[in-house]
Parts: C-alpha cells; structure tokens; sequence
C-alpha cells in the first residue's frame, strides 16, 4: 500500500493504521542500556530513599514548589 492508497481511505481507517504501526514500534523497541553515570545516580537514589523512606513529597507538594518558586521572583 503506497501513500497515496493509504491518503485515499477513511480518517478511521488511517487511524487504525497509526494505531498499529505505533503499537508494533513500541512493542519492538528495545529500552537503551543506561550509561554508568545514570546507573550510579539510580542507585544513589535508591539508597537514599531506603535510608529514609519517609523523606519524600507527594506530587501536590512538588507542585506547590514548583508554584512558589514562580511567584517568589
């Protein structure tokens, strides 16, 4: 099927076809191996946090955070 046949069918029909290459990517897609900086920073989190479980914000207070800093300029 060329680009022009594929132009020629219905918005629905192009969608599905979207759906389906996108899904047959994402399902071939291979995650990339982290570098050793990242795995280093992952693990230094994770160790953190198992020092301190308790020690965390929830999405709401991150916002607000985020909120202040914008407003406190």
């Amino acid at each position: 099927m060329d680009i022009n046949e594929i132009k020629a069918l219905s918005i629905a029909d192009r969608i599905r076809i979207v759906q389906e290459i996108l899904e047959s990517i994402a399902a071939e897609q291979a995650y990339p191996d982290l570098t050793e900086v990242q795995k280093r920073e992952l693990d230094r989190r994770i160790t953190d946090y198992e020092a301190n479980p308790d020690d965390v914000m929830t999405w709401e207070e991150i916002k607000a955070s985020i909120r202040d800093i914008g407003t406190s300029k």
